[in-house]
């Protein structure tokens, strides 16, 4: 693995592109190598591994991973052929969680599913008159053991401070290496087809997800929940923590680490999810990390969507979007750019699926995103010529379309930010 100075880094990344930045950071020859790894259980329905990682204090480092497939959790792997595989990477307070890891074998993948923080979570534990995974509602109460020669820990310390030393004590740059390897890794097991390959995120998962999917082209589909770039602007909670760093640290954390320097790059197709009002990686910079990026884009965006893990792996259109990728199931419908003329939106939209219904969404108040009351209508749907409009509100100060298709798989428009004189 390279060992470099940051700011030896940032001097060498000044005059170089995306692509260039993410290969002086990563050593994406090597991470592309499955690692060495160990079964802790083999022999479950969700099963526990643990495999080695960049060095952090001279030393090679643990990473744990939860993995299943549809073989595991019937008791009879020999089922398991050519299966697709997705890389579930947890947010802030999470940990590898073996119900996300459930979810998705019971949809037919094999599902990877690591921890960021050095740690292990307990083993799962099953009823033992019925077989089903005993879920703990509330993940803060789940038991993580620090391992002997686990990486940096998930704190402001380690994905912030740390900047500007030896890139190994750098939170992420060992999450979007443990990302690769876990992929390089899932991708060498016989069951899995290693062309067909997702990752999905959420929170500070959704973060990383933005920029493993732009350094790691193997992935086939990307989905971040929540996660983007562009947190040392704006109203993100994580703008205080880039601002107290000296200026020549935060400079060096905004060219490595922020994504909105890495998604320029990105060219595996992307879901972007996420709500109106969240206040870690609001509505603005959302946007600006959407239209960041160069390749095959989408966007579902709810109104006053929850943030948290269960509530981030629960809209149906994450996996619609993967197997449209990997299984060329029909694709979520696409909205093009929303056009405004005098007082009336249109916008026109592509979909194989048919839309049943159509909304607009708008809020007229101003400050905080976060704080923002938003109002929704049924907008009118030509199925037809395939096209949305409604009536735009005088006072409205950002607006978007969605439309759902009979599956109940909804997408939205890119969302307007009405500039007026007052702002």
């Amino acid at each position: 693995m390279k060992i470099l100075s940051t700011f030896v880094l940032i001097a060498m990344t000044s005059q170089l592109n995306a692509d260039e930045i993410s290969t002086s950071i990563w050593d994406l020859k090597a991470l592309s190598k499955p690692p060495k790894m160990e079964w802790v259980d083999s022999n479950v329905p969700i099963r526990s591994l643990i495999f080695t990682g960049p060095d952090y204090n001279g030393e090679p480092t643990q990473v744990f991973a939860f993995y299943a497939t549809p073989g595991t959790l019937s008791g009879d792997t020999s089922k398991d052929k050519n299966l697709p595989a997705v890389v579930l990477l947890h947010g802030g307070g999470g940990t590898a969680f073996a119900d996300w890891v459930e979810l998705w074998a019971k949809r037919g993948y094999a599902a990877i599913a690591l921890d960021f923080s050095g740690r292990r979570p307990a083993s799962p534990v099953f009823d033992r008159k019925t077989n089903e995974l005993v879920v703990e509602r509330n993940h803060g109460k789940l038991v993580r053991t620090r391992l002997p020669h686990g990486g940096p820990e998930h704190t402001g310390q380690e994905k912030f401070n740390n900047v500007g030393g030896d890139i190994t004590d750098d939170w992420q740059y060992h999450a979007i290496s443990n990302i690769l390897l876990a992929h390089s890794l899932v991708r060498s097991f016989p069951e899995v087809d290693p062309e067909r390959t997702a990752v999905t995120g959420i929170s500070w998962g959704g973060y990383l997800t933005c920029i493993a999917a732009s350094v790691d082209s193997r992935f086939k589909a990307a989905v971040p929940v929540y996660g983007c770039g562009f947190l040392y602007e704006g109203e993100s909670v994580q703008k205080p923590q880039i601002d107290r760093l000296s200026p020549e640290k935060r400079e060096a954390w905004i060219k490595m680490y922020d994504p909105s320097k890495h998604l320029v790059n990105c060219h595996v197709p992307i879901l972007f999810v996420n709500g109106t009002n969240d206040i870690h990686y609001p509505l603005n910079s959302y946007m600006k990390s959407y239209h960041a990026v160069p390749g095959e884009k989408n966007l579902r965006i709810e109104v006053n969507m929850r943030h948290g893990h269960p509530s981030g792996w629960a809209p149906m259109e994450i996996e619609q979007f993967v197997a449209s990728k990997i299984h060329n199931a029909k694709p979520l419908a696409k909205i093009d750019r929303p056009e405004q003329h005098d007082a009336q939106a249109t916008a026109r939209f592509q979909s194989q699926v048919p839309i049943s219904k159509a909304h607009f969404h708008w809020t007229s108040d101003r400050g905080l995103l976060s704080k923002r009351k938003w109002s929704t209508t049924a907008a009118d749907l030509d199925v037809k010529g395939k096209v949305l409009t409604s009536q735009v509100p005088d006072d409205a100060t950002i607006w978007y379309f969605t439309a759902t298709d009979e599956r109940g798989a909804m997408t939205s428009s890119e969302v307007i930010f009405v500039v007026t004189k007052k702002e």
